[in-house]
């Protein structure tokens, strides 16, 4: 028999009435256990909520002192810029003053300020976003001019930003910044991409040095490299990748219903604001790829340029400028970084001529049909000299009528190689090939005129003449030297220049 430990008893020893009173006692602890717990369970309930709403709180008082992207109100502290433009320009739209703003893409990077405000008037607020489509800059310029501070908007028109979005770049607009609710601001509060904004500011400044300012924020002019051979090797890298643009082109008619929704409405509903659109001035090799790989784009582009014209003509309080044609500036590649994106300097003049209002750039009806046919003419007649990493353009007209050749070379100062079989039709001209001689012979009335490959010289009538270049074979077709050989044929030729790079030759 097991022994009890001191004070234990076994039922069995106690009184009946012992063993109600125990039996009794149990019954009454179980109860108050339970209590206990639930109460616990509360305690911990609030105490989590109490926390909760403590941090929350902690966490809004923290966003709004701090206010990393300025989005309640400029900085009590100096205030550090972040170069993400889709953060930091909702609070400098709301919070700064100006009665200007320049809107666009990353073609509007390079104005200053403060040279905007000294050729159009006003006190000038940047407010680009490189990369961006009509659907976000719509979403900044709205903000500003809900401040009812805009007098004026300077607004860049690329062609490429009026497609319709994909669903990641839609997801990526922080458009919580931009709207007046305070509800979804929560994104902000508890986000940590403002304090992100904020170090990665104060990193760029330590590390480049001086202070931030608004004249020079996102400005990218002193950062990067200019020159004709960056040009020239984008060009060469786009006519291989963007072949495959031309499958995912939008239609025509979704890209004018993006015009109407994020462009002219703005417009119409502010008549007192004046608009100031320009077409910036890409290179001509950012032009020639759109016509070589994806020429629905090219012909959808040359549309748009009058079509949006003809949507803002009847607005009293919207003018457009045209620098796409401008050859002194789209065919000096020195100009460029790449396709597209030129220095400083041309965004200065660029504000000069758009402030004095300058005929030669100004869309007006009765010039806007022939704006698109000299850009056009220009890509339709360009030439690259890859040797020397120029571009010219040489429009032909041979007996008053446009001539079209399916390449083009450059073959010196005002020459150029063309297809021999195409030439020769044009110029009215008879031809035969000798294979043994790899010789040309041409006819035209009573001069016979012969060139073989490889060698510059021509026999003309029994006479030898030197030419510009040899004949040529260029991607498996005899090319040869057009403005020479009309002249030797006997032909009538005028140059006359057409601009910058630009030499225009009527062949009668």
């Amino acid at each position: 028999m097991s022994q009890l430990e001191p004070g234990h008893l076994q039922p069995s020893a106690l009184t009946a009435d012992q063993q109600q009173s125990v039996s009794l006692s149990a019954k009454q602890s179980r109860p108050k256990r339970r209590r206990s717990a639930v109460q616990t369970a509360k305690r911990m309930v609030l105490l989590t909520g109490a926390f909760a709403i403590g941090f929350a709180g902690a966490a809004v008082l923290l966003s709004w002192t701090i206010d990393p992207l300025q989005h309640y109100h400029k900085s009590w502290y100096k205030p550090v810029y972040s170069s993400e433009e889709r953060y930091q320009n909702a609070g400098l739209a709301r919070n700064y003053d100006y009665d200007t703003i320049i809107v666009g893409t990353s073609m509007t990077e390079n104005f200053l300020p403060s040279v905007v405000g000294r050729t159009m008037g006003g006190h000038v607020m940047k407010l680009s976003l490189r990369g961006s489509l009509m659907p976000e800059q719509y979403e900044t310029a709205k903000l500003a001019l809900s401040t009812g501070k805009v007098k004026q908007v300077l607004w860049g028109i690329d062609y490429f930003a009026l497609r319709q979005p994909t669903d990641e770049e839609d997801e990526s607009f922080p458009s919580y910044l931009y709207d007046d609710s305070w509800l979804n601001d929560y994104s902000y509060w508890f986000s940590i991409t403002p304090y992100e904004q904020l170090v990665k500011g104060l990193t760029k400044k330590a590390v480049r040095g001086g202070e931030q300012s608004l004249e020079r924020l996102d400005n990218w002019n002193n950062v990067v490299q200019f020159g004709r051979k960056l040009v020239l090797d984008d060009y060469r890298k786009a006519q291989q990748s963007e072949f495959y643009f031309g499958a995912n082109e939008d239609p025509l008619s979704s890209v004018q219903q993006t015009f109407n929704t994020y462009v002219l409405s703005l417009v119409k509903a502010h008549p007192d604001v004046k608009f100031t659109f320009y077409y910036p001035p890409y290179s001509i090799l950012r032009q020639a790829v759109w016509q070589q790989t994806n020429p629905v784009r090219f012909e959808n582009q040359m549309v748009m340029r009058k079509w949006m014209f003809e949507q803002l003509q009847p607005l009293a309080n919207a003018r457009l400028y045209d620098f796409q044609a401008e050859s002194g500036w789209t065919f000096d590649l020195d100009q460029y970084k790449d396709l597209s994106h030129h220095r400083e300097e041309i965004n200065t003049a660029i504000a000069e001529a758009m402030g004095k209002d300058d005929d030669a750039y100004r869309v007006t009806a009765d010039n806007v049909d022939a704006r698109n046919a000299m850009l056009e003419e220009q890509v339709n007649s360009l030439v690259i000299d890859e040797s020397r990493g120029t571009v010219a353009a040489y429009p032909i007209r041979i007996a008053g009528r446009e001539a079209n050749f399916s390449n083009r070379v450059a073959a010196g100062e005002g020459e150029l190689l063309v297809p021999a079989k195409e030439a020769a039709a044009l110029l009215g001209a008879t031809m035969a090939w000798d294979a043994g001689s790899k010789s040309i012979t041409l006819r035209r009335n009573d001069v016979r005129m012969t060139m073989s490959t490889g060698k510059a010289v021509a026999v003309v009538n029994g006479m030898k003449m030197e030419a510009p270049s040899p004949a040529q074979i260029v991607d498996n077709k005899l090319n040869i030297p057009l403005i020479f050989v009309a002249e030797c044929l006997g032909m009538k030729v005028e140059k006359s220049a057409g601009g910058p790079a630009v030499t225009a030759f009527s062949i009668e």
